[in-house]
């Protein structure tokens, strides 16, 4: 039988590769035997090997390694939060970088990486949780480069972000949860919220009209529309918003009595009359609206006697008497809701002052000074 024989050359050879593998097997072996710290000590030699530090199969195993610390609850404690996790990604991520992802430790570490994700979450989560924000932001920018599509780490990062008080990164993770479909009330309120703390009202409407795109019927943002409308003075405008928010809330006493004031303000009394009469019978308690039935009808009665005062007295003579009285079936009319709304809110000097001078106009002194007497 043939006999080979090494020459010294190959032998030594073949020794260096031995030396060069034994750090990444020795790993190996001992994840396997479960001493993980004997393990990492070993496998971060081998990274640092010129001969093993381009392989795969030296990022993988490292990777799988420092996974397995993180979620040792021995083996874990010799680790900063969020280390092992951190580690694991990068090693993974570099395994794929040299193979690319259809190579067997490719695809093995792409399905490891998917485990990560859940780390990464729960990571940002801990630390959220002890106000260390910026470590929780980087535990779900690593969850985010993991699932891209997925907004659970996207919205998280956007509350840490908040939390700092960093409302512009915030605003970034919102806009960026708008940019893969994502919707929800909440986000809307938060970005409007934010827009307010920076005093940015371009800004409030962009993001209540992004919000009424999403959700057209919605109340809250439906009403958020209409008080910017009405606070920058469009009050034509705002009649169309208002009806709107009434069709979306139909039972809403306040918001009837706000259009009655708007179609005041618009010159359109009668539809004002109309809007009020209904914020009242939906709640007879509606102190605006009692109140401003009242005025309606006091200020007709009002013109009246203001003409009848400037009448000489052919004219009075002729038609002074009736239209007297016509002023004092408005007043008449005034009184009952003058006396409603005075009941809500007896301090209101606004209604004791008109009701008195209903009161007086329709000849009921005594009440008139009863209710004077009252308000001193």
């Amino acid at each position: 039988m043939k006999k080979i024989f090494l020459t010294a050359a190959t032998a030594l050879a073949l020794q260096g590769a031995m030396a060069q593998n034994s750090a990444v097997t020795n790993a190996i072996l001992m994840q396997k035997a479960g001493t993980l710290d004997k393990a990492r000590t070993e496998i971060d030699k081998a990274i640092t090997n010129p001969k093993t530090s381009d392989k795969a199969k030296t990022w993988y195993t490292r990777g799988e390694i420092y996974e397995g610390i993180a979620q040792s609850p021995i083996y874990g404690k010799t680790l900063s939060p969020g280390e092992g996790t951190k580690v694991a990604f990068e090693s993974y991520q570099k395994a794929i970088a040299l193979e690319g992802k259809d190579s067997d430790y490719g695809k093995q570490a792409t399905q490891r990486l998917d485990n990560i994700y859940g780390m990464a979450l729960n990571a940002g989560v801990e630390s959220y949780n002890a106000q260390k924000y910026d470590e929780a932001l980087n535990s779900y920018r690593m969850a985010q480069q993991i699932r891209p599509q997925d907004t659970t780490a996207l919205l998280y990062a956007a509350y840490a972000s908040e939390a700092k008080q960093d409302y512009g990164q915030a605003r970034d993770n919102y806009n960026k949860l708008m940019g893969i479909n994502y919707k929800s009330p909440q986000m809307y309120n938060r970005l409007l919220q934010i827009a307010r703390q920076e005093k940015n009202e371009a800004e409030a409407a962009k993001v209540v009209q992004q919000a009424l795109a999403a959700y057209p019927t919605n109340k809250a943002f439906l009403l958020e529309d209409l008080n910017m409308t009405l606070s920058s003075g469009r009050g034509t405008e705002a009649i169309d918003k208002i009806q709107k928010v009434i069709a979306a809330d139909p039972n809403n006493s306040n918001l009837y009595s706000v259009l009655g004031s708007v179609y005041e303000q618009s010159k359109q009394p009668e539809q004002a009359l109309a809007a009020h009469k209904k914020a009242v019978e939906l709640d007879p308690k509606n102190f605006d609206s009692q109140y401003n039935i009242g005025v309606y009808y006091f200020n007709k009665g009002a013109e009246i006697y203001k003409a009848v005062n400037k009448m000489d007295l052919k004219t009075y003579q002729a038609k002074g008497k009736k239209m007297e009285a016509d002023g004092k079936k408005y007043m008449e009319q005034a009184i009952p809701y003058f006396e409603t709304a005075i009941q809500i809110n007896p301090s209101d000097r606004g209604v004791s002052s008109a009701l008195q001078k209903a009161y007086t106009s329709v000849g009921r002194k005594a009440d008139a000074e009863k209710l004077a007497s009252q308000a001193k």
